[in-house]
């Protein structure tokens, strides 16, 4: 005794002479009262939303690649470049035909309008002025048609690189730089990464009670100190009836990609209205192999405090607390400390602040 802090000695004191005494030295608290709703915890894995293998679209030659496994790229971004030499030479081919072609159209416009006041006085006959005309409109599908050739070539110009679909990180790189690749074959693999998916199945009866206003919460086994909001993206309401159960897609940002595909994940859906339930902390429950659990509480009789043990019925975990759903009211003084071994109408002394 003497090894041990003197501040301490009066605690042990007290607890020798209660146990002498047959007096139990306990804690209590009183029930917490909260608004909660039905909840409903499933487990999936997550998979990206977007998940491509692109291929060009031209066949060629690997000029150029820009990224490699693991990089990450926008929309938009050129990912690898073929070798575009003949596709630009012909570009610049259609350039020029099509500016001989509004040269001619601009000559054209001259000579019906010329026409057109030569034979407004008679100087041409009418069929002179009809032959410029026909011209003219002849100038302009020629240049239409030159221009759609421009355009085409330009789109084949442009059809020698191969761009960014979406948002995404690059998982695989099949090709390398000197490789004659033929159109359809794949060249790199983009993952979307946000916002990514976790598809679950759900209880046939929960079918109706999902909307856009369902709260979830998403946990996962690789970042278990983690929670992440989600929101439904999904419910395809046709059941599995092997399972008795259809699927739900949820939808979770990754804004700090800290989420990857293939990881594990339990979801937590809260379905159904909040309703008032009482709350206690999981160390006043005690648990008798019968499946009963029961909670100690404090009550005044005969000017003392004596334990008196309550059956109760529990519904689910909200962290430490459990909800109880019928055998206890909110005036109740719950046993949270010194619960263990308590016998009926046992004398009890509260701890400070108890």
């Amino acid at each position: 005794m003497r090894h041990l802090p003197w501040m301490g000695l009066p605690a042990l004191l007290f607890a020798g002479l209660a146990a002498a005494q047959g007096t139990a030295l306990v804690r209590v608290e009183a029930p917490q009262r909260s608004s909660v709703a039905e909840t409903l915890n499933l487990t999936g894995s997550v998979t990206a939303e977007r998940d491509a293998d692109l291929s060009p679209r031209v066949s060629g030659l690997v000029q150029r690649v820009r990224v490699d496994a693991g990089d990450r790229v926008s929309k938009g971004d050129t990912l690898i470049e073929f070798d575009d030499r003949l596709a630009a030479l012909a570009l610049r081919r259609a350039d020029a035909a099509l500016a001989e072609g509004r040269a001619l159209l601009d000559e054209s416009r001259r000579l019906r309008e010329e026409g057109e006041r030569l034979s407004a006085d008679g100087s041409i006959p009418r069929s002179q002025f009809l032959t410029r005309e026909a011209e003219y409109a002849a100038a302009q599908a020629a240049l239409a048609r030159l221009q759609a050739e421009r355009d085409e070539q330009a789109e084949l110009l442009a059809r020698h690189r191969v761009v960014a679909p979406f948002d995404g990180v690059v998982t695989r790189r099949f090709s390398d730089e000197g490789e004659w690749v033929a159109t359809g074959t794949p060249v790199l693999q983009l993952v979307a990464t946000d916002p990514l998916r976790i598809d679950v199945r759900m209880p046939q009866r929960q079918l109706g009670s999902l909307d856009e206003r369902t709260r979830i919460e998403v946990r996962l086994d690789a970042l278990p100190d983690r929670r992440f909001d989600a929101r439904l993206g999904a419910s395809v309401p046709v059941a599995d009836p092997s399972t008795r159960t259809f699927l739900a897609r949820v939808l979770v940002d990754n804004d700090e990609g800290l989420i990857a595909p293939g990881m594990s994940a339990r979801v937590r859906f809260e379905v159904g209205a909040p309703t008032p339930v009482l709350l206690v902390p999981r160390d006043a429950v005690r648990r008798y192999p019968d499946g009963t659990t029961t909670v100690w509480i404090a009550e005044d009789a005969d000017g003392q405090s004596l334990a008196r043990e309550r059956r109760v019925e529990l519904g689910g975990a909200r962290g430490e607390q459990l909800v109880v759903i019928s055998g206890l009211d909110d005036t109740a003084r719950v046993i949270v400390r010194g619960n263990e071994g308590l016998r009926e109408n046992q004398p009890l002394q509260m701890e400070r602040g108890g």
